[in-house]
Parts: C-alpha cells; structure tokens; sequence
C-alpha cells in the first residue's frame, strides 16, 4: 500500500523550502557579508594576529554553523508542530531526525573552526616571538586539535543517537586500554614533543645528522609525530619525533654558537725526506718571519748544549743535537696557524706529529675557524692545505701518495 501523505502536505513542503532558502540566505550572508566586513576591519588595525586568523578560514568556517542554527531552530516550525508534538508521528520523528544532524554538523563546524584557529596561534606565535624556533608549539597545539576532535566526536554521536555525552564519555574508562593502544605513538610523541622542547634539544634551523635515518641537514618543522629535515641535497627526511629521544643523533648548533668550527686534517710526508738540516737551510730559515725568533732560541740552545757535549771524555763522540726539517716544518705550521687571521685564537689550535706508518709520517692540524659559515670553512681549510703544501720544499720534504701511472711510467723509462 502507498502510505498516505498527511494532510496539508504542500503547506509543510512549502515551508521546508522556505526554510531552506532562509538557512541558505542565513549563510550567505554570513559568509560573504559578515566575512567582508570582518576582513576590512582587520585590514585597518597594525597588528597581524587578526590577519592570521582571516588567513586560517577561522570566521568562514565559523560562518558555516549559521545555516544549521536556522535548520535546528526552524525545523519545528516549518512542519508545523509544537515542541510538545515532537512525538508519535512521521512529522515528529523527521524533525528530531533533522535537528540531530544539525546538532552533528554544528559540532562538526565549530572544530573545524577550533582546528583553524589554532593553526593560526600556531602562525602568531612563529612569527611574533623569538622562542619559536627553540620551543615550538606545534606539537601541543596538535595534541588539542587531537583532543578537541576526540570531545567533538563523543558530541556528534551522542546527538545523532539522542544520549547525554556523559554516557558515553563513562564509557571510556572501560576502553582506556584499546585507546593506550590506538594512540600509542601519538603519546609516545607527546612525551618525546615535551623532552625535546624542556631540554631544548633541537630547533627549527638546526643543523642536525641522524645516521640511522640517513639524514643530515636543516630541521624545518618540527610537529607532534614528526620532525621534517631539508637535507643538503634538497630532499626531505621525515623522522618520528620520538627517534630523537630513543636514539642517538648529533647536533651542530653547539658548533654554530661557539663561533669556532673545527679543522682536523692531516698531511702525510714521506719518510724518506726527513733528514737534519744544513748550516745553508739554517741560515736560511733563520730568515723567515715567523721562524727568526724559533731558529734564534733554538740554535743557541743546540750550541750551549753540544758545547757541553764536546768538553766531556774526549773518547766518546758526544750525542749532539741537531735541527731536523720535519721538526721546524711542525714549528712553521704551529706559527703559520697562530698568525693566520682567520683562526680562532681562543680555542684548542696545535700542530701535531702522529703515528708513522705505511702511508707516511703524519702532521695533523688542529685548529678552529673563526667563521663557522660552511663555504668560508671550506675556503679557508683549502687555503691552508694549499700553502702549507706548496711550502714542503723548502723544508726539504715531500707529500706522501701512492703511485700512480705517471710514476710507473718514469720507473720504466729510466730502466730503459
């Protein structure tokens, strides 16, 4: 049987429709106009937190909770019943059915306003104090939202359904153990968010090397599950913010403050070149600026002390001391590096003669620069190496390297 439509049907459909044209009027207006007016008067004032929240959609999507007041409050209304009438009937139950959705989607509407406006607190905050880069809110204002879609849910069920909230959110201690395990990362992010920004371990703009990840580059945001870093070769490591917590990672802001950037680089010398140096290579030396005062001190303590020497039993040969290249090369280095004004003359900078072996006699370098800027750092290493380098000859001494084709090439041809 085709049930019957009850009586004075076209009245109720009209007054549907009218309804509906007013919800629709009712939002229109309050997105277009209201919105226009809100954004003109925002534009006049100096402040940008207010340009933010327009940016953020916060009263646009505010404006969308409009219409669904009109529906809620209008429903009963257009169908012609009284709020004591709201039982028993088909008429009844659709608006009941129509006031519960609105009630779900005016829910629905204002977090996703909630969302929006602490996407915009978020924004404030980065742009008007100088702690959002050590001590970003993100991850707080995530676990809000988080929370905030988690109320709202409980709301939109228990309106759809007709129950208080309370009922359902008495039942949630019994599901307390399903939502540890559900949420279990995003409390373990929520913990590690929470270390990171108390011990201050890393912040937006760091420089930061994460082996396990195969990351090493500029942290760019930090959020509550993850922390994104713009690697050297422009590509985007995403790493869980918990990592940093559980494992190891190495940050050079620590280098950046200092204003020192460490060199620790070795020349290797071929052993073979390591000899005592002449009276001509002495006199010589003795002529460079920053070995006048070291070859001075040195040659009258070597004369006082093998003088000494050759006054004992004229029938043993005294052990005299002697002035080795690869000894004043080391002290030539040590004055070059004191000299240079691009060390860091307050931190640990010295020359050092390392290990022999297969590959040669080391002399290690070890000294800050005084710009940590990467480029310069580089520069300013090469310059170094280059000259000290170039300047081996004149000791005496030769770089160590392994043989290559054009060696071989001179072997064979003197063989010949």
């Amino acid at each position: 049987m085709i049930p019957q439509l009850p009586q004075g049907w076209p009245s109720v459909m009209a007054a549907v429709a009218i309804l509906a044209v007013v919800a629709w009027g009712a939002g229109w207006v309050a997105t277009r106009i209201l919105h226009r007016v809100i954004s003109g008067v925002t534009s006049r004032t100096r402040s940008t937190w207010d340009d933010r929240l327009i940016e953020r959609g916060v009263f646009r999507r505010l404006a969308g909770v409009v219409p669904a007041v009109v529906v809620y409050l209008g429903i009963g209304r257009a169908l012609e019943l009284a709020p004591s009438d709201l039982t028993g009937e088909a008429l009844a139950l659709a608006a009941t059915f129509v006031r519960r959705v609105a009630a779900a989607y005016i829910a629905f509407t204002v977090v996703r306003a909630f969302q929006a406006f602490l996407d915009a607190v978020n924004d404030i905050y980065n742009e008007g104090y100088a702690e959002a880069k050590s001590r970003p809110i993100k991850g707080y204002l995530q676990v809000a939202a988080l929370v905030a879609y988690l109320a709202a849910g409980v709301v939109i069920v228990a309106a759809l359904t007709g129950q208080s909230p309370v009922v359902y959110l008495s039942g949630l201690g019994a599901l307390a153990a399903v939502l540890m395990l559900v949420f279990r990362d995003t409390i373990l992010s929520l913990v590690a968010s929470i270390q990171i920004a108390s011990n201050d371990m890393i912040r937006i703009g760091d420089w930061v090397s994460v082996p396990q990840a195969g990351s090493d580059g500029e942290v760019i945001d930090i959020a509550l599950h993850t922390v994104k870093v713009q690697n050297w070769d422009k590509t985007i490591s995403t790493i869980p913010t918990n990592k940093f917590i559980t494992e190891s990672f190495k940050n050079w802001r620590g280098m950046s403050e200092s204003g020192g950037r460490r060199i620790k680089r070795s020349l290797r010398l071929d052993m073979n070149s390591v000899r005592f140096l002449t009276e001509d290579e002495i006199g010589e030396l003795s002529r460079r600026e920053l070995l006048r005062d070291y070859m001075r001190e040195s040659v009258a303590a070597i004369t006082r002390y093998n003088e000494e020497k050759a006054a004992g039993n004229p029938g043993v040969i005294p052990e005299i001391r002697r002035l080795t290249n690869l000894g004043t090369f080391r002290v030539y280095v040590q004055k070059y590096l004191e000299a240079h004004p691009k060390t860091h003359k307050d931190m640990t900078l010295l020359t050092r003669q390392l290990a022999p072996g297969p590959e040669g006699v080391p002399i290690e370098v070890y000294c800050f620069s005084n710009d940590t800027a990467w480029a310069n750092y580089e520069g300013f290493q090469g310059d170094i190496f280059d000259h000290l380098i170039a300047t081996l000859p004149e000791f005496g001494l030769r770089a160590f390297q392994a043989p290559g084709g054009s060696d071989f090439r001179k072997a064979l041809a003197r063989g010949a």
